[in-house]
């Protein structure tokens, strides 16, 4: 049960429309590293993560995850909104415009819709956290090129923002992986797993 706040985690504020920029951020919407993937991921992960701390973590950052998709789409809309045709033609975003209008569509940068098979839960703790924490330095990454290549402050000031919050979910999936091991032995389990490999321990 989630309780909804009729407000963004951080303002958006965009005074100038450029569709140009709307098409390299709405990758973050709904491109293979974007926020409704790692929203899912998490939120999906969290049933078979077997320690209550870990899934806690897993529900805290996949649930702020939504409010991320939720700036990302402020973004693109406020970069879009009222676009004249000559605009749209001029800009390059008559192909986005013919299939979506100025609607919010998840896509990536290069057009591709937003598909599951781009994350992954796997029921293993250890490989889905490896997971995370991969998705998030990958969606770093992304908000690094996006900060290359946009020049209005008021569209890095909240990208800016997503970028770090970013950095703080890989240091808190860092903690869970920590969690996980205390939790397992990890000094032979990942050498050697008893319920998989003969003679563990051995030499």
């Amino acid at each position: 049960m989630w309780n909804y706040e009729k407000r963004l985690e951080y303002p958006v504020n965009i005074k100038e429309m450029n569709p140009q920029i709307a098409k390299f951020i709405i990758s973050q919407y709904g491109g293979p590293d974007g926020e409704i993937s790692a929203s899912l991921r998490y939120l999906s992960q969290r049933y078979a993560m077997p320690y209550r701390e870990v899934m806690g973590i897993l529900t805290d950052i996949g649930t702020e995850e939504m409010a991320h998709y939720e700036m990302i789409a402020t973004i693109v809309h406020q970069l879009t909104r009222n676009l004249t045709p000559e605009e749209i033609k001029e800009s390059g975003f008559g192909d986005y415009y013919i299939d979506h209008t100025l609607g919010i569509w998840p896509q990536a940068a290069g057009g591709i819709p937003f598909n599951a098979c781009e994350f992954q839960v796997k029921g293993d703790p250890i490989t889905d956290i490896m997971e995370d924490m991969a998705a998030e330095q990958k969606a770093r990454s992304t908000y690094d090129n996006i900060l290359r290549v946009v020049k209005d402050p008021d569209v890095i000031d909240p990208i800016r923002f997503l970028r770090a919050r970013e950095v703080v979910h890989f240091q808190r999936f860092g903690e869970a992986l920590r969690i996980i091991q205390e939790h397992l032995d990890s000094k032979n389990f990942y050498a050697c797993n008893p319920a998989f490999d003969n003679n563990c321990g051995t030499k």
